[in-house]
Order: structure tokens, then sequence, then C-alpha cells
């Protein structure tokens, strides 16, 4: 191992695998990419649907946990982000959505200049390998491949059906000229199997002798001279960065070294003795998530619940994935999509639903024994945030979650309107015809009760696993990152992953994570052009 690098970069995950294999491309600047993880070898991380074993593991989750939340009831719930090659994107469910352009313009018009729609859609197309109906919007040949799904179930079929029947139009590419519509999602997959930023970004690189990719390295906290990072402290010592430091640790773990690094709030810091480098107010701030509530409806037809029931069902599933790449195994966390809108927004979508060929009371008490589907909704936009405060001054010790959901009158309403959605489709044909009953909420809350349907949701509710914000990007005094995701007020530092954005994209995280470290290594490399 090196001791001197150009460049540094701080967690493989989304975003920071994308940043290595840019920085050390053209072979002029050598880069050290530093994991807390381990390397991606579990083979359930490149099964579609390994998910349900790599999530909860602490092998590869670093299995965090929120504090009780008021507007879950007074419930903690987990919060898995990824501890190994890919970060979250080896663990997640392989869904692939851009968001809306109205979220990028909305960035920009915060004073974040160069994060317009029309300025981040080349480093969306840059990144991608797309296979499916060729379009000016898509990219092809990029590092990741995004496909469309290799599964399909009559009961999705129908939901879809009674969807458009409903009224809500069909869209076959999501993420093309406009987001609003129901059809299948896209996924970050090839051939069956899953494409992690590790292995669209990494694994073309391995040979490069400029690019040190370094695991199990925590890096536990920043070095400095004055306001100038100059490096990181590992347990097995230091690490010299001659031009910059980019820190892509994710919305949890990069404001929390950030803050143990002196970076931060007076009041966070100085409780645990660390030594202010940078009043910053803003880091671990502005903390958004989507929340997802799960309608669950019971149904006369084949889903994921009964085909798994045994274990001669599940050989033969394995068998057909083993020989074709094909079937229930190749299966992202959701099959059916849907972005609509409620009276609450008429302008653009603000529910996404996914539709799911399988239902259970919680992923480690496995599929329910009867069949059903489960239409998750969630708010695209919420206005509710939260906020992440630190326990000690050791990153090791993982900082208290204060996610605050529904806390705003908006996002109550607007999960109780997408709830009502839900149901409505439920009765529609031909979807009313294989549901034999509801489940969850379940015939005891009745359809106009608005305040029960909110209770339950603050009952049931869960993440689906998008934190972000933390970091934020932007001009105000709650700002952490500039338009060029420099650190305000100080030298060689940069922040480049969901924690830096300043308004929740509209769907899925993992893609806009991407983009954004595509963008950043462009950025730097192009200030090294213009030097």
């Amino acid at each position: 191992m090196q001791k001197q690098y150009d460049y540094i970069v701080i967690g493989a995950g989304s975003a920071g695998c994308a940043v290595a294999n840019r920085l050390s491309q053209d072979g002029l600047h050598t880069v050290a990419l530093l994991e807390a993880g381990s390397r991606d070898l579990n083979p359930w991380i490149h099964v579609p649907v390994g998910y349900f074993k790599t999530m909860g593991n602490p092998a590869t989750d670093w299995c965090y946990k929120t504090q009780p939340s008021t507007g879950l009831n007074g419930r903690s719930i987990p919060w898995p982000r990824g501890k190994v090659l890919g970060g979250s994107s080896s663990i997640n469910g392989l869904l692939y959505v851009r968001g809306q352009a109205q979220d990028f313009d909305d960035w920009a018009n915060l004073g974040n200049e160069g994060w317009e729609w029309d300025n981040v859609l080349p480093y969306f197309k840059q990144s991608e390998d797309w296979h499916g109906k060729p379009s000016d919007l898509r990219g092809t040949g990029g590092p990741l491949a995004v496909s469309e799904t290799r599964v399909s179930r009559p009961v999705i079929d129908a939901w879809l059906q009674a969807a458009k029947n409903s009224g809500y139009p069909e869209n076959l590419d999501y993420n093309g000229a406009d987001q609003e519509g129901v059809g299948l999602f896209q996924l970050t997959s090839k051939k069956g199997r899953r494409c992690s930023s590790a292995v669209a970004y990494l694994n073309p690189a391995r040979s490069r002798s400029n690019l040190s990719i370094l695991t199990r390295s925590c890096v536990e906290k920043l070095l400095f001279d004055g306001l100038r990072v100059t490096g990181v402290q590992l347990a097995s010592g230091q690490l010299k960065a001659n031009k910059e430091v980019i820190l892509c640790a994710g919305a949890i773990g990069s404001p929390q070294l950030l803050m143990v690094s002196g970076i931060g709030a007076t009041e966070q810091l100085t409780p645990h003795k660390i030594k202010i480098v940078k009043e910053l107010p803003g880091v671990g701030q502005n903390l958004q998530d989507h929340l997802q509530a799960r309608p669950v409806f019971k149904c006369a037809a084949s889903t994921i619940n009964t085909e798994i029931s045994s274990w001669f069902k599940q050989g033969l599933i394995g068998l057909e994935y083993l020989l074709k790449r094909t079937g229930p195994m190749t299966m992202a966390a959701s099959l059916g999509a849907g972005f609509v809108k409620t009276h609450l927004s008429p302008d653009r979508p603000d529910i996404q639903f996914h539709i799911q060929p399988f239902s259970a009371d919680s992923p480690a008490q496995g599929p329910h024994k009867f069949d059903a589907f489960t239409a998750s909704v969630l708010q695209l936009r919420p206005e509710s945030s939260g906020h992440l405060s630190l326990v000690s001054n050791r990153f090791e010790d993982h900082p208290d979650i204060h996610p605050n959901y529904l806390a705003t009158e908006l996002d109550q309403q607007t999960i109780v309107a997408g709830i009502k959605i839900a149901r409505d489709i439920a009765q529609q044909a031909p979807l009313k015809s294989l549901v034999t009953q509801e489940y969850s909420p379940g015939p005891s809350i009745a359809r106009g009760a608005d305040a029960d349907i909110l209770n339950w949701a603050r009952d049931t509710a869960t993440t689906i696993y998008h934190p972000t914000g933390t970091c934020k990007m932007g001009q105000d005094d709650m700002a952490v990152v500039d338009a060029q995701l420099k650190v305000h007020g100080i030298e060689g530092l940069r922040v480049a992953d969901a924690s830096i954005m300043p308004i929740i994209t509209s769907g899925n995280t993992n893609a806009p994570a991407i983009m954004i470290g595509e963008k950043v290594a462009a950025m730097i490399l192009q200030e090294m052009v213009n030097v």
C-alpha cells in the first residue's frame, strides 16, 4: 500500500466507484479507493434476489437503526446501508429510477448552477448501457447495465391494467421524456445478474496500476493543515492526498466523518471533545427519506409466497436460474411501477408504487403462507426532514438517526391519498376478480377513515432505503457543499453521494447517486485542464 496518492476516494458505493473509475481512467493520476467493508465475493450479492440475504447481514450491511420516531408511533426501524464494494448498490433492490427532470431544475433554482436537468442528463446517459427500446434520452455503451425485467406475473399484469382502467396512463419508459404513468421497473442487471457500481466501474478498472482499491479500510478521521484536507487517518496509518479527498460514504457515513473530523455544528462537536476545524451547522441536517406504506391483498393467482413454499419448488427455481439465468431469482425488489398524481399535486407525480408479487409482515419472518401481492406506496417529495446526531467522537459508533417521518400535514395527507389509490385500483377490473381479501390495512379500517388510515401507516410503514440530504448542496447558511461539491470553507475536500441532494429525487436514489459520481469526476478533471 502506498502512503501518498493524488486523489483519495472514501467509500466504494454507488458514487464512489464511479469517481474512482473516472479519475483513474486517463492514467495520469494515482487514486486510492477506500472501502470499510470487504470485497463483493458473497455470491448472493450478484444474484438479483440476494438482497434477502445481504440486508441485515453485518458482513455486507452497516445495520443502522433509527431512533424511535413520533411519526411512526414511537417505533424504531432498521436502515440498511451497504458495507461492501458497491455499497448499497450491492444490496439494494436493483431498481433504476432517474427521477423527474423538475427535481434537478429545482436544485439549480436553489442556486446550484450546472445541476439543471439538461446539464445532468449527459451524465445519466454516460453511465448507462440501456438494453431496451432505443431513445435519444437513454445511453448505451456505458459501464452500468440497465435492462427491462425478465420476470412476469399475472397479478402484476392485472394490476397494471386495473391502474390504466382507473385513468392512469401507461408509460413504457419512466426514465424517458416523462415519468408519469404505470409500467414495469427497469433494473441494474445484465443477463440475470446484478450490475452493482462495483461490477460496472471497478471490475473493468482493477488492472490499472494507478488505481488502488483498499477494502477493510475504515477512515477514522480526515487530516488537516489549517483549513486544507491533506489526507486520512486509518487504523493502519495515514494516507496523504496530493490533490483532493472525495468523500462518498453516503448520507450517514459522510456527515458523520465530517463531524468526527471537526466539521459541523459546535453543539454537535464540543460535547464529544472534538476540535472544531470549521463550523458548518448544516452537517447532518436536512435528512430526507422515502417512507413506504405497504397495503397487502390476498389473491387467487400464483405469487412468490407459495411458489417457494417447499424445498422442491425452491430447487426448481434455483435450477432454472443456474441453467437459464431466468425465473424468480432474477427478480428485483418490485416488478410493477407507478408514478401518479394525487389531488395534492396536480402538476407532477407525488406518489410512487412498487408492486410486488409477494408479501410479508417483515423480511425476517419470510413470505406469507398464502398468495398475495403488495402495493407499496410512497410519497416522492416529503416535506419532513430529520437529522443525525453524534454519540461519540469515534466513527465506529453509529450516530443517532432521527428521520422525523410524517411531521407535516402535507406528508400525512399524501400518504393517506396514496393508500386510498392502492385500495381503489384493487377494486378495478381485471384485478378485482383476483383479489380475494384486503389483508392490510384490512376491512376493519374504513376507506374514508383518514385518521385510521394514517394511524395504520404510522404503525406499519418503513423505509424504502433512500436516505439523502445530510450534506446538502447550496449557498445558504445550512449548505455544506457548493455547486462543485466542495465543502464550504475547506480546501481539498468534496462530498459526492446522495447526501448532497438539497431535495430528495422523485424515486429510487441509486441512479442519481451514480450520476453525482460521474458529474463530480468530470468537474475535477475539467478543473485540472483549466489550471
